[in-house]
């Protein structure tokens, strides 16, 4: 069996340890050159061809900074690895003329290496990391497939490819202006005005870039890489901040390009999104940081029932060992439980805009998920409930104490993961933390980071445990979904739900998610009005209202997938879109 050794280069501390990876490796004591010593890093080097897999440097590695995994037997040459004990890539996805193929897999298995190499941004070394390996090694390597003829063109610059990265965020570092010229600079299609419209961005046309909300810069990096001319476009999680409208307009300015003809491919965690913008799937697995492999091409909708069960049947693979569930909500009457808060009708105003969100109660023991178009006044009545914010009229009648996790993720705090906890953890260290906190948001792989340096991910992780840890009676979560994987999202909706039940408290939820809004919820809240200008805010109610209502005013159906019960959105103008809405039914049809 091939294994390969993966060392966090992060996490490694010789000085503190004393290389005892070494000194208790077998192979070494054997006199073999199994771990040595990099000259310039002073970070170990362990040799794959020397290993004998058994561990003891796992096991005893303070820092849990190495690895040793066993590949499963069938896997091909790799595509590419970043370096001696980094990270390898197998496989990659097919590109397909005039439609749209999905990217599905946990962070850290090599989607955003994939867009990169097949966008030309990563030159794949093919596993041979020591040497640039030319262009047509790499053609050959893929003889007989297509991949054979896009990289032949790609190495002679034959093809033009657009790639919408990840991190919209850092947009402002590197272009300057308003919207306006940015987009006018790159209409190469000449779609402006149908893409403006589309994306509802003539409202910000004369704002700066630099002065852009997360959303609306978002759907400016989205909005740029369709109005360019190419012949491939790569779009790597282009709904990150948006909300379920935003969301499902991307969906149909993306589905826009495959009807040109032009071939797609998408990175996205938000299933119901993956679902209507994609024509086909490819699911990655393997071990996140270690190695990623792409599975075969599959139809949307076989493919992300594929993801859910955890089993790819084609490859006999398992990398999951229970199924993801989701429960049909049946439309009974609400069940009457204990108060544990409630709150009169609501007011807030500021300069331009202004909330009203109607008396409401939140019971033991319930989750409760807010929704709502951006910008209009979830996150105020986030800062009301949690006290950092004072209402203009209106009061919380019973006071409980509150647990709140913002919408931005922002530390200042210097110092360690293990650091940071140990100072805001009441019950750090204990038996119980480690079970409700620790092991379900893997903390032990970011104990020794600094916390400045985590990923928007490890962030949110970390912000969501954080809150969880803290004594509350209500745990209120601003977006906890937003930088994380589809696993990592259902890990945390199930931690929530653990929490919550075993404390006899409650949670209120803000997010976009549909799919993680469905598995979560007991009752719901809708927003509405005009954003930026006026919202409302409904009292909880049973989801099925709730969803009804906010699914009517944004114009689109859901049914249910009949294998696996999850959420799927109707194509507009369909027959089962037609049906449901006429019977008033957006959200609980079965497929």
């Amino acid at each position: 069996m091939t294994r390969i050794s993966i060392l966090d280069h992060d996490r490694c501390q010789p000085k503190k340890c004393n290389y005892v990876c070494i000194e208790y490796c077998p192979g070494v004591r054997m006199e073999e050159d199994t771990i040595t010593i990099d000259e310039k890093t002073k970070k170990p080097i362990m040799s794959e061809e020397l290993c004998s897999g058994c561990g003891i440097c796992t096991n005893r590695c303070p820092f849990n900074a190495v690895s040793i995994i066993n590949l499963p037997e069938a896997l091909d040459e790799p595509i590419h690895r970043y370096g001696q004990n980094m990270f390898e890539l197998f496989r990659l996805p097919n590109v397909k003329e005039g439609s749209v193929v999905g990217i599905l897999g946990p962070n850290g298995i090599g989607k955003s290496t994939i867009i990169r190499i097949l966008s030309g941004e990563l030159k794949p070394n093919l596993g041979n990391y020591e040497e640039d390996v030319p262009w047509e090694d790499i053609i050959n390597f893929f003889k007989g497939s297509q991949l054979q003829s896009y990289f032949k063109k790609l190495s002679k610059g034959d093809i033009k490819v657009v790639h919408k990265p990840q991190m919209v965020d850092l947009l402002p570092k590197f272009v300057k202006g308003n919207v306006k010229d940015l987009l006018e600079g790159v209409n190469e299609r000449g779609a402006m005005d149908e893409v403006l419209d589309s994306l509802e961005l003539r409202p910000i046309l004369e704002r700066n870039i630099s002065n852009l909300s997360g959303g609306e810069l978002q759907r400016v990096a989205i909005a740029a890489a369709v109005l360019r001319e190419a012949d491939f476009y790569y779009f790597d999680e282009p709904t990150s901040w948006l909300d379920v409208k935003q969301r499902l307009n991307a969906v149909k300015v993306v589905r826009n390009l495959a009807e040109e003809n032009k071939s797609v491919m998408v990175i996205e965690h938000d299933l119901a999104t993956l679902d209507a913008i994609s024509d086909y799937v490819h699911v990655l697995y393997g071990q996140p940081g270690g190695y990623g492999v792409v599975s075969k091409m599959r139809g949307v909708r076989v493919g992300i029932n594929a993801y859910i069960h955890g089993f790819l049947r084609e490859e006999n693979i398992r990398f999951r060992k229970q199924p993801i569930v989701f429960d049909v909500k049946p439309p009974a009457q609400e069940i009457e439980a204990e108060v544990l808060a409630d709150y009169s009708t609501l007011k807030k105003s500021y300069d331009g805009f202004s909330l009203e969100a109607e008396e409401g109660k939140v019971q033991h023991d319930e989750i409760v998920t807010a929704f709502g178009p951006n910008g209009i006044g979830k996150t105020t009545f986030a800062k009301m409930l949690a006290n950092a914010t004072k209402p203009d009229s209106g009061k919380i009648k019973k006071q409980v104490q509150i647990a709140y996790k913002p919408q931005y993720l922002a530390s200042n705090f210097d110092g360690t993961v293990q650091e940071l906890l140990m100072t805001t953890a009441p019950n750090y260290g204990t038996n119980i933390f480690k079970t409700e906190i620790v092991k379900p948001f893997s903390l032990d792989d970011l104990m020794d980071k600094d916390v400045n340096d985590l990923s928007g991910g490890e962030l949110q992780r970390l912000s969501v445990a954080i809150t969880l840890a803290r004594d509350a009676e209500i745990y209120l979560f601003d977006e906890p979904t937003a930088f994380l994987d589809v696993e990592q999202r259902l890990i945390t909706a199930r931690a929530i739900r653990k929490i919550v039940e075993s404390r006899n408290a409650a949670s209120i939820i803000i997010d976009h998610d549909i799919v993680f809004i469905d598995y979560i919820s007991d009752r719901a809240m809708v927003f509405y009005g005009e954003p930026g200008v006026e919202g409302h805010a409904t009292s909880p109610m049973d989801l099925r209202s709730a969803m009804n209502k906010f699914l009517s005013d944004v114009g689109v159906t859901f049914r249910r997938d009949k294998e696996t019960k999850r959420p799927r959105v109707n194509k507009f103008g369909s027959y089962l879109d037609r049906e449901q809405k006429e019977k008033g039914e957006y959200y609980y049809l079965e497929d």
